[in-house]
């Protein structure tokens, strides 16, 4: 998919996969609000309105409060591709959210997830 394509998906139509694939995991959604706030700064009700207005995924993250600083610490692979080598910095975030929640529905511990 083009990368034009892909900043244009709604997060609105992705956040129902995102609960979906950690709760089928036996993990919460809370758990995963909790890994996007960590990523973007958002809190709930900015989190909510970012679903209720049908942003794209490069307004999501053109809006978001802050990027958080150890963002940088997220290494490891995303469909076959190092996350930390990607470009444009709009798709590199996009693949630090989706590393975010694998880690989250395979199990690692949350104090891991969130580099702490």
């Amino acid at each position: 998919m083009r990368q034009e394509k892909v900043f244009a998906i709604r997060f609105s139509s992705i956040y129902p996969l995102y609960i979906k694939k950690v709760e089928s995991k036996g993990r919460s959604k809370e758990e995963l609000d909790q890994v996007i706030h960590w990523l973007t700064g958002y809190d709930n009700d900015a989190l909510r309105h970012q679903i209720e207005t049908g942003s794209s995924l490069e307004e999501f993250f053109a809006q978001a409060p802050r990027l958080n600083p150890n963002v940088s610490l997220i290494k490891g692979v995303v469909c076959g591709v190092r996350v930390e080598d990607v470009e444009p910095p709009l798709m590199r975030n996009i693949r630090y959210m989706d590393k975010l929640v694998d880690e989250l529905a395979k199990g690692k511990a949350m104090e891991k997830i969130l580099r702490t």
